[in-house]
């Protein structure tokens, strides 16, 4: 989305005149909402008269995997587009994000970066566990959401309602775009309003640290590189290695994990047949077994289960599952 309203004047936030931008970067899992929280801030940030952009990255919609999403929001025109490379603001919405390379959170952070991390622990406290640069902030929107939401619900309202106070703009403008992104979407009105309900909890409850507007803070153009081309002998996809994924963790996936109750196990291996990742095996005496360095999170053995003896657990130490 790019544009500025007409006849709307611009509240009091820290966005300064001129070509002065605030750029927000969301750090997520598949599922988690980092992309329609995005959406939520920039359509916040345009109802009150600015300029506002923003936009998603991922690849395979898998849920689980580290996705980002990007907005800009401005006074004037945003000249620029892509991905933000050095944030003014940067929301993770999980802590493992963190240390995984993948996701890359920490790019171009400085100690002038605003970052706020969805976690249970102070800001002193993660700073104790995590080398994290930046202003650190932290609330538990995990927490807020199972209470208000229920388990499983993404955290599209409450990511979205944490950058709009830490950027400035007004609680009900936040209102209204949790209103009318999550309609977008098809959610239900009586869920829309109590996501409302947990993203006003959420801003009041945050606490502030300061978030700068800058012109450019990155690094200039990068030079064109040009591909080098194999020949079709080459070229030819093919398996050139043994299996790799064995040695790869998903472990940091999880919000929730899955726990198995024996007792009430029947023995059936609905959990097994299902299990995306091949995370459940199969013990001697017939029960299933976790295997949790491979096991995402994704809890399709729990929605399986018949008699309810796999349960859901959240993952206590955010940053060392």
């Amino acid at each position: 989305m790019a544009g500025a309203a007409r006849g709307a004047e611009p509240s009091s936030t820290n966005i300064k005149e001129g070509p002065a931008v605030i750029s927000v970067r969301f750090h997520g899992r598949g599922g988690q909402g980092a992309k329609t929280a995005s959406r939520i801030l920039g359509t916040a940030a345009f109802s009150e008269g600015f300029t506002a952009q923003d936009s998603p990255i991922y690849g395979a919609e898998r849920r689980g995997a580290p996705v980002s999403a990007f907005t800009r929001i401005a006074k004037g025109p945003i000249r620029e587009r892509g991905i933000i490379i050095c944030p003014s603001l940067v929301v993770v919405a999980d802590a493992s994000l963190i240390g995984d390379p993948a996701a890359r959170v920490i790019e171009g952070i400085d100690e002038r970066t605003a970052v706020f991390v969805n976690s249970p622990l102070t800001g002193e406290q993660l700073h104790t566990r995590i080398s994290l640069p930046g202003r650190l902030t932290t609330l538990d929107l995990t927490e807020v959401a199972v209470r208000e939401l229920g388990k499983r619900s993404a955290l599209s309202a409450l990511l979205g309602a944490v950058a709009g106070r830490l950027v400035g703009l007004r609680s009900e403008s936040i209102d209204h775009a949790v209103a009318q992104e999550l309609a977008d979407l098809g959610v239900d009105a009586s869920i829309i309003q109590r996501n409302q309900t947990a993203a006003r909890h959420c801003y009041e409850a945050v606490s502030l640290v300061p978030v700068e507007t800058s012109v450019h803070r990155g690094p200039g153009p990068t030079p064109l590189r040009v591909p080098a081309y194999e020949p079709p002998t080459r070229g030819t996809a093919r398996i050139t290695a043994g299996p790799n994924s064995a040695i790869r963790s998903v472990s940091g996936w999880r919000t929730y994990r899955p726990v198995l109750r024996p007792d009430l196990c029947n023995g059936c291996w609905l959990c097994f047949a299902n299990c995306p990742e091949g995370a459940i095996t199969i013990k001697p005496d017939g029960k299933p077994a976790v295997y949790y360095p491979h096991c995402k999170g994704c809890l399709d053995c729990v929605e399986v289960c018949p008699t309810d003896a796999m349960t859901v657990e959240r993952e206590t130490d955010v940053t060392n599952k």
